[in-house]
């Protein structure tokens, strides 16, 4: 599909996840994946292998197990249980005794960042790790796993007493190991997996103080920051949370400039937060659609296709390659604007999205998705080496099956609701 703009036939104007092909399609696309991430991952000494493109393990001697990567798992083989994916319960429990018996700090308190067969590798304490703990574990209370409501309560007191600071209404970074030094850096990235994460808690346990938290994000990072900066959503900020535009960081969890990718995964959790928030706050959806068409303004190649990993302030390219997360948020965030905004353009790209994942980063050949294409879409591994995750592709496949009322794991367990109530 060209990028000329065209509208839809009265003939072809229905959302495609209302049709019985697409939505098989997408349940296919899903079990590809649990079955490319499910069939070597599982580390017999515990945590989770990462891959290399052919499914097998990267390093299968002693592998580096990062939080972020056993805590996702979790959380996608909990999405597994529930839509009754058998022997994602076996998943879940490896991943969650391993969190909580190897990653917790028994000592300290919080979570190493990252462990190998010999203990800690890196022990510093990351918001960003603890919001995908706190999400494993409400994932995980959906599915009545035995781990789950102490892991929860734990890490929800780690996160109230080191990382959340009211005055700023966000969460602070970066911890050394024994939390005796604060890195002064601040970030969004960190802060918007917290939304995510504090939204599934909210959603497990009911606690609006959860709600609370990811509305005050929500408000900092979007309202008060990417809107004044026509919605390109910044990254890096001084411990004042002054933008930092001359910040270089890391090329792969705090790139330089702006990353489009973040800002269509704002664009789906702004709606989520406002369904959640009994639709309160009305900035949160128009946000959300300024989100988008800026991504897709600035940051879509419109010459070969596909979202440049980072852009400069100028607009301009910077890490030209596209990768498979911010395509697979993109779908996510088309699904849930086509669900309340009666306005073609979002699901004229859903549709050109899933055309490009399907002719472009889906491997039908190994399964997964490619992590990595240059700019003329060849595969590479410049920045990314084998498959990461499961996560960000496979709620691509599923978010438009179900109701855009929430998360994911609500969106399932109220449709298994409606099923049951009228069996």
């Amino acid at each position: 599909m060209s990028d000329a703009q065209y509208t839809l036939p009265k003939t072809n104007s229905g959302p495609w996840n209302t049709r019985p092909f697409h939505r098989q399609w997408l349940m296919r696309q899903a079990n590809n994946l649990f079955d490319f991430f499910e069939a070597a991952s599982l580390n017999p000494k515990g945590g989770f292998f990462e891959l290399d493109d052919a499914g097998k393990p990267l390093d299968a001697a002693n592998s580096t197990r990062q939080i972020h990567g056993t805590t996702r798992m979790v959380h996608c083989a909990a999405i597994g249980s529930l839509i009754g994916r058998p022997g994602s319960g076996e998943i879940l429990d490896h991943g969650m005794q391993y969190i909580w018996n190897q990653h917790r700090d028994t000592r300290r308190g919080g979570y190493f960042w990252s462990l190998d067969n010999d203990g800690v590798k890196d022990g510093s304490k990351q918001a960003y790790g603890h919001a995908f703990v706190l999400l494993a574990a409400s994932s995980a209370k959906l599915v009545g796993h035995p781990l789950a409501e102490q892991m929860l309560a734990d890490v929800t007191e780690v996160i109230n007493t080191r990382f959340w600071d009211a005055s700023r209404g966000a969460v602070k970074d970066e911890y050394i190991s024994d939390w005796s030094k604060l890195l002064p850096y601040r970030g969004q990235n960190a802060n918007m997996h917290m939304t995510e994460a504090l939204m599934a808690a909210f959603e497990a346990t009911g606690n609006k103080d959860y709600l609370t938290k990811a509305e005050a994000i929500a408000k900092l990072i979007i309202a008060e920051h990417a809107a004044s900066l026509g919605y390109r959503v910044a990254e890096h900020f001084d411990e004042n949370w002054v933008l930092d535009k001359n910040y270089l960081g890391n090329e792969m969890f705090r790139p330089a400039g702006t990353t489009p990718g973040h800002w269509l995964e704002w664009s789906r959790l702004l709606i989520q937060l406002w369904v959640l928030g009994e639709k309160r706050l009305h900035w949160l959806t128009d946000a959300a659609r300024h989100l988008f068409r800026a991504a897709i303004d600035l940051g879509w190649d419109k010459v070969h296709g596909g979202f440049f990993y980072t852009l400069d302030w100028d607009n301009k390219p910077v890490m030209r390659e596209k990768l498979w997360w911010p395509l697979a948020e993109a779908i996510g965030a088309a699904s849930f604007l086509t669900a309340y905004d009666r306005d073609d353009y979002f699901q004229i790209w859903y549709r050109k999205l899933w055309d490009f994942a399907d002719n472009h980063m889906i491997d039908h050949a190994r399964g997964g998705w490619l992590s990595e294409l240059k700019e003329d879409l060849t595969p590479t591994s410049r920045l990314f080496v084998g498959k990461p995750d499961i996560y960000h592709a496979l709620q691509a496949c599923l978010i438009p099956l179900y109701p855009a009322n929430g998360s994911l794991t609500k969106g399932i367990i109220e449709a298994d609701h409606t099923i049951k109530t009228a069996l």
